[in-house]
């Protein structure tokens, strides 16, 4: 038991050293390759038209602003189409109010809650343009998000599938959203900027992105059956040779979770989404054409193991070693480590994301993240598993419920 506790705890500490070695490497290639440019002369461009989808559920809180800050957007060309899933609020008749308020803004108001998959079919059926760009009920996009979505279409070969944007937290007043401010910054901006590096990326994301309404169709839009759509459809796209790219400067603020139940239900709906993928999509490991997803998708299950480890490390040095020096030892030592590389990682990734966001001055809260975050996503893995098993068996359409939109500030 000893032999493999101190094994498992040579992995526990080099695998997450590694990989944030590797993100900050390719993030900070990425920035100076693709991302360090001039700004683009958006005024003298002749946008094609686009159609916004809007999947609501119960989000009477929320979606007038959207609504409406989307029709304001300076985008003229465009359409709103609006899907109220089977909403059980004010929903369906506040978009009623607004779609006879707005020309642009169409409603499709469905009577039951059959997924946010299933609203997105829908909306992208009823679509006039070619290109979608879809946008969470709580989220407003920055002045020029879509030009600099679509001018990635406009300016790459047709096998562009989709373009995801750079999500941003504007509810920074708890810890826990400071925390996840941090994660964004530090974490999700630089694995998307080192995955698509190497070409491909894990996922889009679903707050907002854009995608060429011909590779969806082509890939069969998105999957009813699976509980993060966004995941899915992202890796659809790719098996079926669609490229997917990554604008940082389209920027969207969106509301985090504010509670420890609201980052947990989220949390495992993503853990569980990412694992369900991977159980479906195992084949791509059988066709040499798909190597360039090989790493993605083999660091997925090296992170699902990670958190195996973890926990069972933590415990053996807790509850089963029998020298408290080496319990204190293990802790003290991995504890700083992560520490330390939370924070050069933090450092790297928050000067690069304050181009577009004031966030440096959010640097300190990282030292938060290892002790808070870490532990907490590990568990939320190892409960997600059995979940992403489960229905995987079972099968149906993946239903969705009212989300942790924290506080609107």
């Amino acid at each position: 038991m000893s032999a493999i506790a101190d094994t498992l705890a040579i992995y526990v500490f080099w695998y997450p050293l590694i990989m944030s070695l590797i993100w900050i490497a390719g993030a900070f290639i990425f920035y100076r390759r693709r991302e360090y440019k001039g700004e683009i002369d958006l005024n003298h461009i002749d946008w094609p038209m686009v159609s916004i989808l809007v999947p609501c559920y119960n989000e009477e809180a929320t979606i007038e602003e959207t609504i409406r800050h989307l029709v304001d957007l300076p985008y003229e060309n465009k359409e709103i189409i609006a899907v109220n899933d089977g909403s059980m609020d004010r929903t369906g008749s506040i978009l009623h109010r607004l779609a006879k308020i707005y020309p642009s803004v169409r409603l499709i108001d469905c009577k039951e809650n059959r997924g946010k998959a299933t609203a997105l079919n829908l909306a992208c059926h009823a679509s006039r343009a070619e290109y979608l760009i879809c946008v969470d009920s709580d989220a407003l996009l920055d002045s020029y998000a879509i030009q600099y979505l679509v001018f990635n279409f406009l300016h790459s070969g047709e096998r562009l599938g989709a373009v995801t944007g750079n999500p941003r937290i504007r509810n920074r007043d708890t810890l826990l959203a400071k925390l996840q401010l941090v994660e964004y910054a530090s974490i999700i901006g630089a694995i998307k900027r080192a995955q698509r590096l190497s070409g491909k990326i894990m996922t889009v994301s679903g707050v907002v992105v854009a995608f060429r309404k011909k590779a969806l169709v082509e890939v069969g839009l998105w999957d009813t059956d699976m509980i993060t759509e966004d995941i899915s459809v992202s890796w659809k796209l790719q098996e079926h040779f669609w490229d997917i790219r990554y604008e940082p400067k389209a920027l969207c603020w969106m509301l985090v979770p504010e509670t420890f139940k609201g980052i947990w239900k989220q949390r495992i709906r993503w853990a569980q989404g990412g694992q369900e993928v991977i159980l479906r999509h195992w084949k791509v490991i059988l066709d040499i054409r798909h190597r360039r997803i090989w790493p993605i998708y083999y660091e997925q299950w090296m992170s699902l193991f990670w958190s195996y480890s973890w926990v069972f490390v933590t415990a053996y040095h807790l509850f089963v070693a029998t020298s408290l020096k080496q319990m204190l030892i293990w802790l003290t030592f991995a504890s700083f480590a992560l520490v330390m590389l939370s924070m050069v990682q933090l450092m790297f990734s928050l000067s690069i994301d304050s181009k577009y966001d004031n966030v440096r001055r959010y640097f300190f809260y990282g030292a938060w993240y290892p002790s808070l975050y870490w532990v907490i996503n590990a568990v939320i893995v190892m409960f997600a598993l059995p979940r992403a098993i489960r229905s995987r068996i079972k099968g149906g359409d993946a239903v969705w419920t009212s989300p942790d939109r924290g506080n609107r500030k």
